[in-house]
C-alpha cells in the first residue's frame, strides 16, 4: 500500500498554502487523512502518487517527492509517504474511493480534534500513522513561514 501524501498547494500572493485531505467511509466520523493507494505493476512510486490523486480527486499534481516511510505489517507491501504540488485545485470526487475530499489550511488542520475524540467534528489521522507525521510536519513548516 502506498499512502499518497497530498500536497500543500503552492499559491501566489498572501493566501496560505492548503493541503488536500480525503475521507474514506471506513474512517471514524469526521476523520480526514492523506490519500492512499497502490502501485500498479511497472509503475514508479511517483507515478502512482500522481495517478492515485487524480483518480480519487481529479486533482493533477507535479513535483512528487519522497518524504518518509513507515513499517507495514503485511508481506509484499510498504507504506511510503510523498508530497506533491497541485497543478489544479478543482475536486472531482470518485465516490467509489472517497466520501469527501477538501482543501484545508494548516491552521484549519491544527484545529482538528484527535483521532480518538468522538466529540470532534473533524479529526486528524492517528498519532502513530505516517499520515499524521507528514501532516504535523507540514503544519510546523507553515507556522515557521508565517
Amino acid at each position: 500500500q502506498l499512502p499518497v501524501e497530498d500536497e500543500p498547494r503552492r499559491r501566489s500572493g498572501t493566501e496560505p498554502e492548503r493541503c488536500l485531505l480525503g475521507r474514506h467511509t471506513r474512517l471514524p466520523r469526521g476523520a480526514y487523512s492523506l490519500l492512499a493507494g497502490f502501485v500498479e505493476p511497472g509503475e514508479s512510486l511517483e507515478d502512482a502518487v500522481a495517478r492515485e490523486v487524480w483518480e480519487e480527486t481529479g486533482v493533477r499534481v507535479r513535483d512528487v517527492g519522497y518524504q518518509a516511510s513507515q513499517p507495514w505489517p503485511f508481506p509484499y507491501s510498504m507504506m511510503v509517504g510523498f508530497r506533491a504540488v497541485a497543478e489544479t485545485e478543482e475536486i472531482v470526487l470518485d465516490t467509489d474511493e472517497l466520501e469527501d475530499a477538501a482543501w484545508f489550511t494548516a491552521a484549519q488542520v491544527a484545529e482538528f480534534g484527535e483521532w480518538e475524540d468522538d466529540t470532534a467534528v473533524l479529526r486528524r489521522p492517528r498519532r502513530d500513522s505516517i499520515a499524521r507525521a507528514l501532516l504535523d510536519r507540514w503544519i510546523e513548516e507553515q507556522a515557521e513561514r508565517a
